[in-house]
């Protein structure tokens, strides 16, 4: 069952310079102590926003002009370190609707990807070129075609690459593993009663 096709997302973006920014940088591990995701976003890359005091530090993410974008550029190896949930979570809650990177980590691109975040690899020429252009005009319109593998803004366009089953799990919106799950509830329990090794199952 399709839940929610992905087939170009738009918005304007924001840099992240730096290679092999773990899940730790994007979120500490003091604040995964929750019950649920929910305000996870005011936390995103906190240490690197703030002192031990409070105090903002330099960071796009404490950047006015960046406020309501929705594309993260980042460089090498983004995500890398444990595999927590929260980190792709934490860059969500924030606003962040997709990546756009020379690579990253493989367990967090998967955890991009059951969070409806697709992540999108250019090469580092064309990095830059992104990063370099936000900064100089952060309100300009970025455009992720999923079906083109194409990523366009004025009359620039950079293609990008991601494994073509990923690709093809956002057009065909079939992403969302658990939302298929509750979607198709009835069908679920159906052929759990028909499994040798489930017993005494409960409708739930």
């Amino acid at each position: 069952m399709s839940v929610s096709k992905i087939i170009q997302i738009a918005g304007t973006a924001i840099p992240v310079r730096g290679n092999d920014i773990d899940t730790d940088q994007i979120i500490p591990a003091r604040y995964m102590r929750t019950v649920t995701f929910e305000g996870l976003g005011k936390h995103a890359f906190n240490d690197l926003r703030f002192d031990e005091n409070g105090k903002s530090k330099k960071h796009p993410f404490n950047e006015e002009k960046y406020k309501g974008a929705s594309i993260l550029i980042v460089n090498k190896n983004f995500g890398c370190g444990s595999s927590r949930e929260h980190a792709p979570q934490a860059l969500k809650d924030w606003g962040i609707r997709a990546l756009i990177g020379e690579s990253f980590a493989e367990i967090f691109a998967g955890n991009c990807e059951m969070n409806g975040m697709p992540t999108a690899i250019v090469d580092e020429e064309n990095v830059k070129l992104l990063q370099e252009m936000i900064e100089k005009n952060p309100k300009e319109l970025l455009n992720i075609n999923f079906e083109g593998k194409k990523i366009t803004f004025n009359d620039t366009e950079i293609e990008f690459t991601m494994p073509e089953s990923t690709r093809k799990n956002f057009i065909e919106g079939i992403w969302d593993t658990t939302g298929q799950l509750v979607s198709g509830l009835d069908e679920t329990r159906h052929l759990a009663k028909k499994l040798p090794y489930i017993s005494g199952f409960k409708k739930i």
